[in-house]
Parts: structure tokens; C-alpha cells; sequence
């Protein structure tokens, strides 16, 4: 018996998952490159709030048809793919169909799998045809043209392609369907092939059993590049997501000291700073004008971003007209973050600025302003991304750096910081109101 086959089985397979390895310790490197934040709080409710979103879905059946065909897609794809094991000992040794030695457990197993991928082939048209018939307003906002319009679609021929692949290797093999153990689908596709010898059905089973663990290997190392990243990256991210009430904004402690020695008459400008606090914070940037000013929360998230446009769909300044897209915001931070990657990939590991930046060539500042803080899209997000938080780190940046808030938010600021209110009265008229 000829060990060729096995070799190149594992050549493939060690170069698969090495290219996927190294994709993946560049994502690393590059979520790394923004500032560094403190989530190790709150772990029970981290763990609870990963297992209910990430594993549970939980947020996806808010809409409950979308949210239906994700759970059979989701859950199959998984479940289908431990049958991967099998043809990964298979591959690498040269045994047939290892595991059918369970007997009626195997039955159950493949049983399971086969429906599953037939219930996965259903739902992967309804989602082509919700994206390419029915045309739903979400996937054809202006920021989904070109390469984010063509991904959704491939990965959905992707699925359909692996899902047949599976049902044809089963249902053209011979041995498999003589013992009729778990063929609840397959069986009823291998009269298809009937009429051709029994060589003619190996060769298309082994075709078939090379196609779909060659397909696996691609679709591995195709979710860098595409917005199915969050099929790997849901987990973490909706781990370390925000855990406090969606209405706290951070706050930098040196600005709030300032603005609490402003507004109150009480506090000592001169008293000792507290313990582990110290008397200035340095703060070298304000805000956010670039990738690297955020923090790798925030870095996460854009890579996990599935471009699904829910927080887009909810959005009131998106709604009404104004330029705002909460998924472009994150579409447009992860563009850059690759740019910005790739920049350091060709000069040895170091950044050479390239004259660019996330915000006015990525994203400008109408579409900052046009946010109302609402958090409808951080709502709706079914993997626990925030998109605000990078709106008000870049707008923080536009105040306190450039000084390029629009006219009333800087007439406003002016007041407080003069009169210690934001209406044009003197402060020995603030409470004259009282009075009328």
C-alpha cells in the first residue's frame, strides 16, 4: 500500500495550519498594538456573559429568523466539523472510516451530521437569498461595495460547497452505505450514482474526502481575511466587552480633577494628591486620532466585527440621513489596523508613518458628531462590540487636540470653563432664575 497519499496529506495539513498559525500571531501583534487596558474585573459576569452571547447566541435571536438559521449554521458547522478528527487519523494513517468501529454510536453520530448538514445547506440559501433577492436594506448600505459585499457571499458558497462535499463523500461510499449505520440522508442521494462501477464511486468518494478537508484548510485560513473572524474572535471579544452600565464613559483622571476644581468652590487646588494617585497625570495624546491610540479592547473589536449592520439598522443618525454607520466605523478601524500591520511587516517590524491616520482618512468628523451617544448600537451588537467607545475617544481628540468641536458644543465649553455653566450669564447671576 502506497504511503504517498498519507505524506502528502500531512504536507498539506502542517501547511494549512502553519499559515493559519502565523495569520494568527499577526492578528495578535497587531490587536497588541493599542493601548493597554485594565478588564480583569468582574470575571463571573465576564465568563456568564461569554457563554450566554458567544456560545448561547442569546443576542442573535432578538431577531428571531435571522437568529434561527445562525443557530442550525452555527451549531452544525461545529458539530459537523468533529467528524474532522476522524478524517485527519484517517488521512495521516490510512485507515477507512476509524471510528465506525463504535457500532450503532457511529450510527447516531454521522446520522446527526448528515442531518445537520443538509438543515445548514437549507438555511445557507435562505441567508443568500435574504442578501441577494430579497435584498435586505442592511447589506446594501454604501460601506458594504467591492470586497465586504463579495465576502458575505463567499463564505455563504463556501458553506454550501463543504455541506455537499460532505453528503456526496457518504453517499458514494460503498462500504458506508452497505452497512446502512447512519446514511439518514446520504442514502437517499447515492441512487444518484447508481449505474456507475464500484471503482468509478471510490474515485468520487476520494475525490469528495480530498475536497472537503482541503476546503476546511482554506476556509481555516480565509477567516483572516474575511469578517467571519468573528466565528474565532466572538469568544474573546464578548469576553472582555464593556461590563459597566452602557451609560459610563470613561473619564481621564486628570481632566476630571481639573473640572472638579472648576466647578467646586470646596476643593483645595493645593491639597496632597491621594495615596497612588500622582499630583500630575501625563497624558501624552488626548483622545484618539489613529489606530494605536485606542486601546486593544477596542482593537478586538473591530477585528470582530461581522459586518452583520444590526447596529447600523438601529442607529438614529442612520436612520434620519446623517452620514453615521457604527459598522463603518468599525470597518474602517480594522482597514486601518491592516494597513498599519502590513506597514510594519515591510519595514522589519517597526512603523514607518505613512502620512495617514484613522480619523479624516478613514473616518471624518462628520460622521463622529452626527453620534448621539445613545448606545443603540452597542445594544445591538450581537458579539459585544462597541463602536461608541471609538466615536467619543476620537471625539475627545477633536476637543481637546484640535480644538474642532462645531460651533455650539465650543460656545457651550467656553461658557463652563468661563462663567462655570454653559449658558452666557455671568456667575454671580447663575441662580437669578430662582427668583423670577
Amino acid at each position: 500500500m502506497s504511503i504517498i497519499p498519507n505524506i502528502l496529506f500531512a504536507i498539506i495539513l502542517i501547511a494549512g495550519i502553519g499559515y493559519f498559525a502565523t495569520n494568527v500571531k499577526k492578528l495578535v501583534r497587531n490587536i497588541k498594538l493599542g493601548r493597554d487596558v485594565d478588564v480583569s474585573d468582574n470575571t463571573s459576569l465576564r465568563w456568564k456573559n461569554m457563554s450566554m452571547i458567544a456560545l448561547g447566541q442569546s443576542k442573535m435571536v432578538r431577531r428571531p429568523i435571522a437568529g434561527f438559521l445562525h443557530i442550525i449554521v452555527y451549531v452544525g458547522f461545529v458539530i459537523i466539523n468533529i467528524e474532522v478528527v476522524e478524517i485527519i487519523i484517517d488521512g495521516l494513517f490510512g485507515t477507512h472510516r476509524i471510528f465506525s468501529g463504535m457500532g450503532s454510536l457511529y450510527g447516531v453520530l454521522i446520522g446527526a451530521f448528515e442531518i445537520l448538514a443538509l438543515l445548514v445547506f437549507v438555511s445557507v440559501i435562505l441567508f443568500w437569498t435574504r442578501r441577494n433577492v430579497i435584498k435586505l436594506k442592511r447589506f446594501w448600505k454604501s460601506e458594504m461595495k467591492g470586497w465586504p459585499k463579495s465576502d458575505g457571499n463567499i463564505i455563504l458558497y463556501f458553506e454550501m460547497v463543504l455541506m455537499t462535499l460532505f453528503l456526496v463523500m457518504n453517499a458514494t461510499d460503498v462500504h458506508f452505505q452497505a452497512i446502512d449505520n447512519g446514511n439518514v440522508i446520504s442514502q437517499y442521494i447515492a441512487p444518484l450514482f447508481s449505474g456507475l462501477t464500484e471503482s468509478t464511486l471510490h474515485i468520487i468518494e476520494r475525490g469528495a474526502w480530498w475536497l472537503h478537508i482541503v476546503g476546511i484548510l482554506i476556509f481555516l485560513n480565509y477567516l483572516y481575511f474575511s469578517k467571519h473572524l468573528h466565528i474565532l474572535l466572538a469568544f474573546p471579544n464578548t469576553y472582555y466587552g464593556s461590563v459597566k452600565p452602557k451609560g459610563e464613559l470613561d473619564n481621564l483622571k486628570a481632566v476630571t480633577k481639573e473640572v472638579q476644581m472648576m466647578m467646586d468652590p470646596n476643593v483645595d487646588p493645593f491639597a496632597a494628591p491621594a495615596e497612588g494617585d500622582s499630583t500630575e497625570e501625563e497624558v501624552a495624546k488626548f483622545g484618539a486620532s489613529d489606530v494605536q491610540d485606542l486601546n486593544w479592547v477596542q482593537l478586538l473589536n473591530a477585528y470582530t466585527c461581522t459586518e452583520c449592520g444590526r447596529c447600523t439598522s438601529e442607529c438614529p443618525a442612520n436612520q434620519t440621513g446623517k452620514k453615521l454607520s457604527p459598522r463603518k466605523i468599525m470597518m474602517d478601524t480594522r482597514d486601518r489596523l491592516e494597513e498599519v500591520g502590513k506597514n510594519i511587516d515591510a519595514n522589519n517590524g517597526v512603523f514607518n508613518d505613512d502620512g495617514k491616520q484613522l480619523l479624516g482618512d478613514y473616518i471624518t468628523n462628520e460622521e463622529l458628531w452626527a453620534c448621539t451617544s445613545c448606545n443603540a448600537c452597542v445594544e445591538a451588537c450581537p458579539v459585544s462590540i462597541n463602536p461608541l467607545s471609538i466615536i467619543i475617544d476620537m471625539r475627545r481628540y477633536l476637543v481637546m487636540e484640535e480644538s474642532a468641536a462645531p460651533t455650539e458644543l465650543n460656545n457651550m465649553m467656553t461658557n463652563i470653563e468661563n462663567n462655570g455653566a454653559p449658558w452666557p450669564y455671568n456667575q454671580m447671576d447663575r441662580l437669578n432664575w430662582k427668583d423670577e
